[in-house]
C-alpha cells in the first residue's frame, strides 16, 4: 500500500494550459465503499488557494482532498476552475456532510452544511452516480497530511 502511494506520488504531473505546472500534490488512496478514489492532497493554504485551477481534465477515479487546518464553516468556488466538479464537505472522520454540485469559472460560493474539516472534490456527478450523500464515510481520511 505504501509502495503504491509514493508511486502514485512520483507520478503525478498536472499540465496546464501554456507549458506551465502546478506544484505536485501528494497522492493518498481513499475509498467510499466498493470505489477507490486517487486523491491529491492539498493541505497548504497555498495548495488549497491554487485547487484544481486550469486543469482541463481529471479521470474519472482522481479527486482533490482539501485538508482545513481547523473544523469550520468552509466555502469554495470556481475560478479559473476549467473542469465541472462535484465537493463532499467532510466532517473530522470522514463522514459526508453534504455534498454540492459546481460550475467551471464561477465565483458561487458553495458551503459546508454543518463545520467541516476536509472538502474532497471529484468530477461532477461523481458522487450521486454512486449514490454517495450525507452520512456515507469516506475512508483513509485518518492517513494524510494535517493542514497547516
Amino acid at each position: 500500500m505504501l509502495l503504491r502511494i509514493v508511486l502514485l506520488t512520483i507520478f503525478v504531473v498536472t499540465a496546464v494550459p501554456g507549458g506551465a505546472q502546478q506544484p505536485q500534490l501528494p497522492v493518498f488512496e481513499l475509498s467510499a465503499g466498493m470505489h477507490r478514489i486517487e486523491a491529491e492532497v492539498a493541505a497548504t493554504p497555498e495548495s488549497r488557494q491554487t485547487g484544481m485551477m486550469l486543469r482541463t481534465s481529471m479521470p474519472p477515479h482522481r479527486g482533490m482532498l482539501f485538508v482545513f487546518p481547523e473544523v469550520g464553516k468552509h466555502c469554495m468556488w470556481m475560478r479559473n476552475t476549467l473542469v465541472p466538479l462535484s465537493v463532499a464537505f467532510l466532517d473530522e472522520k470522514g463522514r459526508i456532510l453534504n455534498v454540492e454540485d459546481m460550475q467551471p469559472k464561477t465565483e458561487d460560493n458553495h458551503c459546508s452544511a454543518k463545520p467541516a474539516r476536509y472538502a474532497l472534490e471529484m468530477n461532477l456527478g461523481w458522487f450521486r452516480s454512486r449514490g454517495l450523500g450525507a452520512g456515507f464515510s469516506i475512508s483513509g481520511i485518518d492517513k494524510t497530511p494535517t493542514g497547516r
